[in-house]
């Protein structure tokens, strides 16, 4: 067959594909198909012009790449897709990204108005599938005709889209960012030569407004992301309204949930209040956090008044506790998730302010006492050096073997979030999967200012190490340093072990998967199920035993594999040198 020469589809793939690019949009994540090639070459040629491409075979791990650079930069990256079945599988990804407030762009190829709905191949209803989640949708017309000098109506019309898209996509008359969804069928044929205003190196002065766009961009997300909120119609938001000022004389507690961020931490600063901050927050340090927060709450939490809450809190019950009580003044920033309302008449608000005056030192010296006594102390107990140094052999013998026995320490749960959580830095990136280690870490680990990425939209397991390698991706781009470190169970881990290929000709990120595997899901030994059902129902419907070579996926996928049996051999894994992807398997004990 006869290669086109000229093509609709291939023009107004160019026209939307240029406009995004030129909007400051960088990343592009294409998954390969028939009806979206005009869209994918024209992705192709800007990974020639300065973009990044990303290519996936698996849409599922294709949306959940975009999601983990959105979350990231919060900027929307673009995804690509052909029709039928491929768009179905971006849905996990577009609920998530809708329910925690991240931005992203679909871009779904479709067949024309003529073949929807009367059995023609690889062709159904893509318009609306997204509906209740989405920012903004459109089912664009079916291309007409070609654009030789890049001024045509069609190519006006889609720069418009483009715009509108990505506005929305930020949160642009929202109360947070999100999914958008642009519908796009094409008639054959479906590919040609790409325009010349695309390709001629003139489009490549565009570059320096290009890249001042993208910066225009970031801070255009940033400043909408300055309390974020989610679509649902629980809480209204006045956006126009001054920051609610926080009056002193309320016994008062700042709770940081997903996605905090360092506003919850100053809040708690300013009033003088504790900090219950989840490990995801990216909010647990300073001075006021409490340590064992759920102990600390089961004593103190009675007596409070009024809950401060930043994000989406939902690895605690005795967090979700405190907030569905209806004697409790529960005031919700707006961030960048859904609206939190637990106990029917949460106040939604836009930025909060403490009241000048003097704090109460009292309520606050409950809380620090309790947290004191509540902390774990992981640290292992310093060498006796005056015993590593005796002239006598048998007292130097033992501070050695004592030395010894710390390094060769077995692994269990508690040391293996400890070690990660000590061998990351504010240059890297901690992102924790839906499985009971974040629960324990959440539990165990003291404060750190990090950045910490979860997926606590929904709390699903799917897209963990895809939403990582965005992650990874987006962080280290232009040579940026930092490892991507991702813990999660070996259930999230098989779920979606897909997102381990990459293409051949791609750089692969520095990121390291730590895989806790104690052979099924025992996040489920805690529900009520495990103590009615029989111990072979429960095994069979539940906990889902499994025995899964890690070792051998790791070499199919081409990833470095490592084992580590003690603490000494873990940390010399996390902090050595990593030049690219690495998989770490922890046995565990159920």
């Amino acid at each position: 067959m006869a290669e086109a020469k000229w093509s609709p589809a291939t023009d107004a793939a160019a026209a939307l594909i240029r406009a995004l690019f030129d909007s400051g949009v960088r990343h592009f994540v294409v998954s390969p198909g028939s009806r979206s090639q005009a869209l994918a070459l024209a992705a192709a040629e800007l990974e020639r012009q300065g973009a990044a491409l990303h290519v996936r075979i698996d849409e599922r791990v294709a949306g959940f790449t975009a999601l983990g650079i959105g979350r990231e930069l919060r900027v929307p990256a673009v995804v690509i897709c052909t029709s039928g079945t491929a768009v179905a599988n971006l849905l996990p990804a577009v609920l998530e990204a809708h329910h925690a407030g991240v931005p992203l762009l679909l871009l779904t190829a479709d067949r024309p108005p003529e073949l929807r709905g009367i059995g023609a191949n690889q062709a159904t209803r893509q318009v609306g599938i997204f509906a209740p989640n989405l920012r903004y949708e459109a089912d664009l017309p079916v291309p007409e005709e070609t654009d030789a000098d890049g001024t045509a109506s069609q190519t006006m019309m889609l720069r418009e889209v483009a715009h509108a898209a990505i506005a929305a996509a930020l949160g642009d008359g929202f109360r947070s960012a999100g999914p958008v969804h642009l519908n796009l069928p094409y008639r054959e044929p479906l590919a040609g030569h790409l325009p010349e205003w695309f390709t001629a190196p003139s489009a490549e002065i565009n570059h320096n407004d290009a890249a001042a766009a993208a910066e225009n961009l970031a801070n255009a997300s940033g400043a909408l992301y300055q309390g974020g909120g989610g679509i649902g119609e629980a809480c209204e938001v006045d956006d126009a309204a001054e920051p609610r000022t926080l009056a002193r004389g309320v016994r008062t507690v700042v709770v940081a949930g997903a996605d905090s961020g360092v506003a919850a931490e100053q809040i708690a600063h300013d009033g003088s209040w504790p900090l219950v901050a989840e490990i995801v927050s990216g909010s647990r340090f300073g001075r006021y956090l409490v340590h064992g927060y759920r102990d600390v709450l089961r004593e103190l939490g009675g007596d409070v008044e009024r809950a401060v809450v930043f994000g989406h809190p939902t690895l605690s019950r005795e967090v979700v506790a405190l907030l569905s009580r209806d004697d409790v003044e529960v005031i919700a920033v707006r961030g960048p998730g859904e609206p939190l309302n637990l106990n029917g008449m949460t106040s939604a608000v836009t930025s909060v302010v403490v009241s000048p005056g003097a704090p109460d030192r009292e309520w606050l010296g409950r809380w620090i006492r309790a947290s004191r006594a509540a902390s774990v102390d992981l640290a292992p107990p310093a060498p006796d050096a005056d015993a590593l140094s005796s002239t006598e052999p048998r007292e130097r013998l033992g501070a050695i073997a004592a030395e010894l026995g710390v390094i060769r320490k077995p692994l269990d749960r508690t040391t293996l979030v400890d070690a990660v959580w000590r061998a990351t830095w504010p240059h890297d990136r901690l992102m924790f999967g839906s499985s009971r280690l974040v629960r324990v870490a959440d539990s165990v680990l003291g404060g750190k200012k990090i950045p910490v990425h979860a997926n606590r939209g929904l709390a699903g397991i799917d897209g963990t190490i895809a939403t990582a390698m965005g992650i990874a991706l987006a962080s280290q781009a232009a040579g940026s340093p930092g490892v991507t470190r991702v813990v999660l169970g070996d259930l999230a881990f098989l779920y979606d072990v897909g997102a381990l290929l990459l293409p051949t000709h791609e750089s692969a990120p520095r990121l390291q998967v730590i895989v806790g595997n104690d052979g099924g899901g025992t996040i489920f030994d805690g529900l009520e199920v495990a103590s009615i059902a029989s111990s072979e129902a429960f095994a069979r419907v539940q906990y889902t035993p499994q025995d899964a070579s890690f070792e051998h996926l790791a070499a199919a996928y081409g990833w470095e594999y490592h084992r580590p049996k003690t603490r000494g051999e873990l940390d010399q894994v996390l902090t050595g040198q990593i030049s690219g992807r690495q998989l770490i398997e922890v046995a565990l004990e159920r």
